[in-house]
């Protein structure tokens, strides 16, 4: 790209690269970075910790809201952590685009969450049905040492 197309565009910025979009069935351990369009089948709170007593419940004192959802595509299904604001976007039924999504490990199975530098947009309704006899948060994984 030439300086006057670079400038053009609005400075020396790099341009945004297209999105390449995952498959569930195609996500693995320690792996982040992925774009992916799911669809919600169910979504369940996860109870937080009770607040101490005699404790001022302050914005930055107040439970973290939490809330497990298995989402999916026609290929699988993994359990979604989501995150405060993340739990009023994630409901049943509702297709989401995850941009920037990890995968995280929890008790040896994956587990796939969106943080800071991700994000989670509506889009409308998918037409495939979720493949839910193939989810990758029942395959359990063990961390193995190999000597050198």
């Amino acid at each position: 790209m030439s300086t006057a197309a670079a400038q053009a565009q609005g400075g020396d910025k790099p341009a945004l690269r297209k999105p390449v979009f995952t498959k569930v069935d195609q996500l693995r351990p320690g792996t982040n970075g992925h774009t992916l369009t799911v669809k919600v089948v169910s979504a369940n709170p996860v109870p937080g910790r009770a607040a101490r007593p005699g404790a001022t419940a302050t914005a930055s004192s107040r439970a973290p809201r939490i809330a497990e959802c298995l989402v999916g595509d026609e290929t699988g299904a993994i359990v979604f952590t989501a995150r405060n604001d993340q739990v009023d976007l994630l409901k049943p039924d509702a297709t989401v685009i995850l941009r920037n999504a990890k995968i995280d490990m929890f008790k040896g199975s994956m587990r796939l969450a969106v943080d800071k530098w991700g994000r989670i947009e509506a889009t409308e309704p998918a037409s495939f049905t979720v493949k839910e006899d193939n989810n990758l948060s029942l395959v359990e994984y063990e961390l193995v040492n190999v000597a050198e």
